[in-house]
């Protein structure tokens, strides 16, 4: 990883946390218990304070930030998607944002809510627990389903254990010049899209 301090603001990782060596944590970042911090993750806390709680994770791309005297805050098994970009906001316990999108100052996003991939929560908004927001502004679309939250929570499980197999596993190599025979592929069966769970029904 990539570690900054800045007015003699240091990050702070906790040990059982995984951060990729290309993600950049600057100052006033904390990163708790179990956390997943992916590829070229930007945590920007030099003006307000980052806190990513115990079992959440900020995947590949996504920026955090915030104006001074903010926390941007990923609570309890928060769950950020791919690119998502979060400044100055809270996301709450078993939440999800979804890929590319965008959450403003001072939104909140209630407990088991999820955000649609590329939507746009616009600053000051307050979204109440198990809700689907999507859109461009986001609006309230409707309560998820028992189901939709127990996928959630499947989700960021796998992100948990992907937090513990980088740890143990993951180190830089040179790659392969050919495709070995019989490659093995990564066998994780219980992760499924959304939509695919739902057709299942």
């Amino acid at each position: 990883m990539q570690v900054y301090s800045i007015d003699g603001i240091v990050p702070v990782v906790d040990p059982t946390a995984f951060v990729h060596p290309t993600a950049v944590l600057i100052g006033d970042v904390i990163i708790g218990p179990r956390c997943y911090i992916g590829p070229n993750a930007c945590l920007r806390g030099d003006f307000g304070r980052l806190v990513i709680k115990e079992g959440a994770n900020v995947q590949d791309t996504c920026v955090m930030h915030g104006f001074p005297g903010t926390e941007t805050v990923v609570d309890v098994d928060g769950h950020i998607g791919h690119g998502a970009v979060l400044h100055g906001c809270y996301i709450g316990k078993n939440a999800l944002v979804g890929m590319n999108a965008v959450v403003m100052d001072n939104a909140r996003i209630g407990e088991a809510s999820i955000v649609a991939a590329c939507a746009f929560v616009k600053a000051d908004f307050d979204c109440p627990p198990r809700s689907l927001l999507a859109g461009t502004p986001a609006k309230i679309i409707r309560e998820l389903s028992d189901k939709e939250i127990e996928w959630k929570g499947k989700g960021t499980a796998e992100y948990q254990n992907l937090s513990i197999r980088s740890l143990q596993t993951m180190q830089k190599v040179a790659p392969l010049t050919e495709v070995e025979p019989d490659r093995k592929r990564i066998d994780i069966p219980d992760v499924k899209p959304l939509y695919a769970v739902k057709q299942q029904d």
